[in-house]
């Protein structure tokens, strides 16, 4: 099994502080390369894994036959990391529809997926397209929308500096693309806080 280096993240802070023009001796950063070889385990773990992989991991489904209406769940809190600047993607909101096919998934498990998704270096467009692969794998069905709202720091706090910009994306796919009554059902349900 892959494991994240974190001596190798220590040794790299360490050297990302000297360059900085700061001491990594001093009181106050003495255990930093430690902490931030600990929290990049944490919040990058997503990077161990396939889409593959997180669908199994995480494939905890009930057969139900009879419904086939949409299953939203709206506004779930996260985060990721954009790979290009490797700044924070915050106060993102994911919201998941989609139209069962014989079965529906643990409501916790969706909520997971999209954790383990953000938990890598991402892009907000690219978010979308990875929970919609590793639901449709578990869910054996197209029939996905994904909608993401975020602010991101390489837009708030770097280059043009304008916190409170932002970014939605929307990646729909099967029925949500056919047909533009259940996108639109999709959108109001969303919008509709």
């Amino acid at each position: 099994m892959q494991k994240i280096d974190k001596e190798r993240i220590e040794k790299a802070v360490k050297e990302i502080l000297i360059a900085l023009n700061d001491n990594p001796n001093r009181e106050g950063l003495v255990e930093t390369p430690k902490r931030v070889a600990k929290m990049y385990a944490e919040i990058f773990e997503g990077m161990l894994y396939t889409n593959d992989e997180i669908a199994k991991m995480f494939d905890k489904c009930f057969e139900e036959t009879t419904t086939d209406e949409m299953v939203l769940l709206k506004d779930i809190p996260t985060f990721s990391y954009c790979e290009h600047h490797l700044a924070l993607m915050y106060n993102m909101k994911v919201s998941v529809g989609y139209i069962p096919n014989g079965k529906v998934i643990g409501l916790s498990k969706v909520v997971r997926v999209v954790d383990m998704v953000c938990k890598r270096l991402q892009l907000q467009e690219r978010i979308g397209h990875d929970i919609k692969d590793v639901l449709s794998k578990i869910l054996n069905t197209n029939d996905i929308a994904v909608f993401i709202e975020g602010e991101h720091g390489c837009v708030s706090t770097r280059g043009i500096k304008k916190p409170g910009v932002k970014t939605n994306t929307l990646l729909v796919d099967g029925a949500f693309k056919k047909d533009n009554n259940l996108k639109s059902e999709f959108l109001l349900m969303v919008k509709g806080r």
